[in-house]
């Protein structure tokens, strides 16, 4: 077997030191033109292919983002066996963009409701000694979290933040994410609109219900209420709130739910209820995971660019650790809308 090429034989052969040959990966100043050469010329004979390792002992970078993600929820899921599809398209979006800049992306779990969290991210700092780090929701807005970054003077990105305040703002447009939505209903003929909000912890929630609102008052409509269900998330959320919407004297005949396992739990009620879905009843998801492809009938959802989202807040994370100029505070990624068969026109 041929032996696996490693910095000190790159070293050895161009007679360096490890710091050295690091420095030359890493393109640091300091090191002299011959002595490049020399290196270079080590590595193509070699057949060297830089490891993180290597490139971490030049001692600038770690090349590692790390991302955290609530702990409870995404365990939560696993073990149910339900999954998390937005977990797998963050994980697509971060480690791709990643790998391109030479770097890796680790994910760690976060309990959010600790009363130890600044212990537990700064463990997690410790350990790892990332460049950046991804924060997702509900982090995202989590000051104990974002203040211990600045204290600690990393670069950050917060995914599913509008929120002015330190790092990198990276969201979609989720009011007007709910606004079409909600559009969309009232186009095919709706007057009876319903809204399942999302948790409270999370800022994104309140910009969906503002978004649900702005489209029934744009239109002419008055906000019924009764019409607005909470909800936080999860399938049983979701479920409570259906139930009581349809149970109204006036129930209505379009239903927005702000994620796919609480809209899923909004088809299972109508259909519990001898309801038939969309002529009876129509239902609008949040995210568009695979399991609302395949349900039936399949459900209409906003598309939220997760992958995108994530992939650009590992760009901004890499070029600011090479101090590029003018990096956005705010990103917005365009959003998608995938009409299925859970909506029609309500029936006559």
């Amino acid at each position: 077997m041929r032996r696996a090429v490693t910095i000190k034989h790159v070293a050895a052969e161009a007679g360096v030191s490890l710091q050295t040959v690091s420095r030359v990966i890493n393109n640091a100043p300091n090191v002299r033109p011959q002595v490049q050469e020399r290196v270079h010329e080590a590595i193509a004979r070699l057949g060297y292919v830089p490891s993180i390792a290597a490139q971490r002992m030049g001692g600038s970078r770690s090349y590692l983002l790390m991302a955290l993600n609530d702990r409870d929820r995404t365990i939560d899921a696993w073990r149910s066996g339900e999954g998390t599809d937005w977990v797998d398209q963050m994980l697509l979006g971060g480690m791709l963009k990643a790998a391109e800049g030479g770097y890796r992306m680790i994910f760690e779990l976060i309990d959010t409701h600790s009363s130890q969290v600044e212990r537990e991210v700064q463990a997690a700092l410790s350990a790892l000694h990332p460049d950046g780090v991804i924060l997702t929701p509900p982090h995202s807005d989590n000051p104990l979290i974002t203040e211990l970054l600045v204290r600690q003077g990393l670069p950050f990105a917060r995914i599913g933040s509008a929120t002015p305040g330190p790092g990198f703002a990276i969201s979609m447009n989720d009011a007007g994410a709910a606004e079409t939505a909600t559009g969309h209903l009232l186009d095919l003929g709706h007057r009876r609109v319903g809204f399942i909000t999302g948790s409270d912890e999370y800022a994104l929630s309140e910009a969906r219900l503002s978004g649900y609102r702005s489209a029934l008052t744009s239109r002419g409509f008055e906000i019924d209420e009764a019409l607005i269900g909470q909800g936080d998330f999860t399938y049983a959320s979701g479920e409570a709130a259906a139930a009581r919407m349809l149970a109204l004297p006036n129930p209505p005949t379009g239903i927005v739910a702000s994620n796919d396992q609480m809209a899923l739990a909004a088809l299972a009620v109508a259909k519990a209820s001898g309801l038939t879905v969309p002529t009876d009843v129509s239902i609008v998801s949040f995210d568009d995971t695979p399991i609302v492809r395949f349900s039936h009938p399949p459900l209409t959802a906003v598309v939220q660019p997760i992958a995108a989202m994530t992939a650009a807040a590992a760009d901004l994370l890499i070029r600011a650790k090479s101090k590029a100029p003018d990096l956005p505070e705010q990103t917005v990624t365009p959003f998608g809308f995938a009409v299925r068969g859970s909506t029609s026109p309500p029936r006559r």
